[in-house]
């Protein structure tokens, strides 16, 4: 077969899915994509361990939400849509920490009426949401002081801040809310209240109603059926180590498992953690200095924690998602999934098994700490919180020293420094979790958006 000419060629740096689903549907559009991946399996943060006895679990994120129609249809295109298993039943319910206790989350208005999570008084206050007056448009406001606003302190301590540090393993009084929730910022400026905006953008569309899912052999089933597809176009163990514009050309510095190389394309898409892009040598590039401001984005360090126990040695009954915990509560871990009701085959039978996130912003020296004292840690606030009893009878430490991406405030000054290099250098395209949000969703999204742009390039320089 002929070699592929230099302007059907696209590089993409980065293995992760972003970069993944960007070239898939580049290579669905008849283009010619390459992946550099520096590590040994593709994915990125998606990764699931199964072991022998029987036990399976995620190294990074637990589940997918399929909250849009796009979502399910990338899935039913890469094949995997027979192997989709939703979220059990049993696992609806969620489950907050509210003085030392697990306090089921109210999922209907009358069961907001009586739950034991907020005072009558937080009730009250909630009651008058629609009237309170709108916020800044920009980003100069923190989630918490948002909150504050709108809902008041007892929702931010009992609500909000568990739900951050389970998504974010961040700090709501750091975070700003238009760039970390853009979706909640936007129901304000739109309808003026979180509680209108939230009843006129009710689900009408037929579409997916935000279910919850995984596959059986994990989350890693979706990288691997990528790459399967892509075949030796993503290439594993190979180092970028720079790309330099040449007119409407690019090159590509790398190093693959021995030697080094430079290839040439028609167009480079970046979906590197923005630390990585920020170390990138980039020659010939107009104002690509300004991407070194990328080091500064906070990614404090989260550590994911395998525990299984004998299905009789944990006293709570787990009927649940699992549990989060606010700042507020006198404990050390963020929450704990209950990832063997949330999805069948993550234990062996009789056995249960618990994801616990460690870290974050919050706390993130314990990150640090030596496996066992990690262990330790887990076991007492699991005791306290759900009556573990005893070792567990398997356990994994998955450690992630820059986990995820701090959509603090002033964050635009990141987007903003992103843009002017892509104004730039036409031919670069920026995407991934330092962009475009941190979800799988959103990085499937970005990939969408950096194939889509990247043949509107192409189209406009008639390669």
């Amino acid at each position: 077969m002929a070699e592929a000419s230099p302007g059907s060629r696209i590089a993409i740096l980065g293995g992760g899915i972003t970069g993944l689903t960007a070239a898939w549907r580049l290579q669905k559009a008849g283009l010619r994509p390459v992946v550099f991946e520096q590590s040994i399996r593709p994915g990125g943060a998606i990764g699931a361990l199964p072991t022998k006895e029987g036990w399976l679990h995620e190294l990074g994120p637990n589940s997918l939400l399929e909250g849009a129609p796009e979502v399910a249809a990338f899935i039913d295109e890469v094949g995997l849509g027979a192997r989709r298993i939703y979220a059990s039943p049993a696992a609806r319910q969620r489950y907050i920490v509210r003085g030392r206790q697990l306090v089921a989350l109210p999922t209907s208005p009358f069961g907001f009426i009586g739950t034991k999570l907020f005072s009558w008084r937080a009730k009250r206050h909630l009651l008058g949401e629609p009237w309170r007056p709108r916020g800044p448009a920009d980003d100069a406001e923190s989630v918490a002081d948002f909150v504050r606003r709108r809902l008041g302190q007892e929702f931010l301590d009992y609500a909000i801040n568990p739900f951050v540090a389970g998504v974010y393993a961040g700090d709501p009084a750091q975070l700003s809310v238009r760039h970390a929730f853009p979706k909640l910022h936007a129901l304000e400026q739109e309808h003026g209240s979180l509680i209108r905006g939230a009843l006129k953008r009710r689900n009408t569309s037929g579409g997916p109603k935000g279910r919850i899912f995984s596959f059986p052999n994990g989350l890693e089933e979706l990288p691997l059926a990528i790459v399967g597809q892509l075949g030796d176009a993503v290439r594993l163990q190979c180092t970028v180590r720079g790309i330099r514009r040449q007119g409407a050309r690019w090159f590509v510095d790398f190093e693959p498992i021995s030697g080094r190389a430079t290839e040439e394309f028609a167009a480079v898409v970046s979906a590197l953690p923005g630390d990585a892009l920020a170390a990138l040598r980039c020659d010939d590039m107009p104002e690509s200095t300004r991407l070194g401001v990328l080091r500064d984005v906070m990614q404090p360090p989260v550590a994911s924690v395998f525990t299984g126990y004998r299905r009789e040695a944990v006293a709570h009954p787990l009927d649940g998602f699992g549990v989060l915990v606010p700042e507020v509560e006198p404990f050390s871990i963020l929450g704990t999934l209950f990832s063997s009701t949330l999805f069948p085959g993550r234990a062996p039978d009789g056995c249960v098994g618990l994801t616990t996130f460690i870290g974050g912003t919050r706390h993130p020296a314990l990150e640090l700490r030596a496996e066992r004292d990690i262990l330790q840690l887990v076991q007492e606030d699991l005791a306290a919180l759900v009556g573990v009893r005893g070792e567990p009878i398997y356990a994994h430490i998955q450690r992630w020293p820059r986990a995820i991406p701090q959509y603090n405030l002033g964050y635009g000054r990141f987007k903003a420094a992103i843009g002017a290099v892509e104004a730039a250098n036409p031919g670069f395209f920026v995407g991934g979790n330092c962009r475009d949000g941190i979800s799988i969703a959103n990085c499937i999204e970005s990939g969408r958006r950096l194939a889509g742009v990247t043949q509107g390039y192409l189209r406009s320089t008639g390669d």
